[in-house]
């Protein structure tokens, strides 16, 4: 069975939920996303998570090996491909740079505000992992306070 490396940075931090979803997956390793930032996209109250190329930013992640069936799950909830496409990035695994796939919002959708639920799904996997909630801190408010501006881009 061919088995493929996932980068998650959102709602699949949190173990139970990802059990459920993906009872195949196994959780490899936690590392971080350098060159990106989170945020919070899709509009007010029901953003959702992605991340976008910052260059003196980074993202904690937990990776895991996932077969396709897996992977058809993940596609499911990650409303590929018209919410989100797949990107090949570059991790560090156990000290070697290793290619694992990204779900990566595409382009189009305004910052706003996740759900209290939506935050607490990813809050609890933060906790869990021991990451820096800070990172998801700024992330809510970096979303919340860009999404009334026009050019909601900042490079």
């Amino acid at each position: 069975m061919d088995k493929k490396l996932y980068v998650a940075y959102g709602s699949n931090l949190n173990l139970p939920q990802m059990a459920n979803r993906c009872p195949t997956a196994k959780l490899v390793g936690a590392s971080e996303l350098k060159g990106f930032k989170l945020l919070f996209r899709g509009g007010h109250g029901s953003a959702v998570a992605t991340v976008e190329p910052s260059k003196d930013s980074k993202v904690p992640v937990l990776i895991w090996e996932i077969t396709a069936t897996d992977e058809k799950a993940l596609d499911r909830y990650e409303g590929y491909p018209f919410l989100y496409r797949k990107e090949n990035v570059k991790v560090k695994l156990n000290g070697r740079n290793v290619k694992a796939m990204a779900y990566i919002m595409n382009e189009g959708k305004a910052l706003g505000q996740p759900s209290m639920y939506y935050y607490s799904v990813i809050y609890d996997g933060y906790k869990a992992q021991n990451f820096d909630i800070e990172t998801l801190r700024t992330a809510l408010e970096d979303s919340v306070e860009r999404a009334g501006t026009t050019n909601d881009r900042e490079d």
